[in-house]
């Protein structure tokens, strides 16, 4: 699960560079991806930490019910919130203080992630065309896009 995990990354990584999908070329890519959802987890439980602790002052001294519902209506914000965190920081990962703050995510995928055989590279190609095809349609079968000017 480790090797398929790994192979993810690497065509994912080959594909945002450019790169011919095929195994061989796939292979040379990085295991590590700063939009990982293990990264994602890890910000998730790092904001909900601060966000809980926070509330936790706030709301402390209400009822256990209230607390789980608070719990319940704040996840999703959380989630949100982490998920923009880690698009950003993935715009701007070339400033040294962004990368030291992903780094602990990054750290993480060392640990979910093993170099992958050319037979689980080629498994992750096909599931990504799957991925870019049913795209591709789903954007034709909305018709032609329009911009809008603000």
């Amino acid at each position: 699960m480790f090797q398929y995990h790994a192979a993810e990354h690497k065509a994912i990584n080959a594909y945002e560079a450019g790169a011919p999908l095929e195994p061989g070329e796939v292979q040379r890519y990085s295991l590590i991806h700063v939009r990982c959802g293990t990264a994602f987890l890890l910000w998730v439980m790092v904001i909900a930490i601060l966000v809980f602790s926070l509330l936790g002052e706030v709301v402390g001294h209400l009822a256990l019910y209230w607390l789980v519902i608070s719990r319940v209506v704040a996840l999703p914000l959380i989630a949100g919130l982490a998920y923009e965190v880690i698009r950003l920081a993935a715009r701007f990962d070339r400033f040294r203080a962004v990368r030291i703050v992903l780094a602990p995510g990054l750290w993480l995928q060392r640990l979910t992630t093993r170099e992958p055989t050319l037979d689980q590279v080629a498994v992750s190609i096909a599931a990504l065309q799957r991925v870019l095809a049913a795209e591709k349609k789903s954007q034709s079968d909305l018709g032609p896009r329009v911009e809008v000017m603000a």
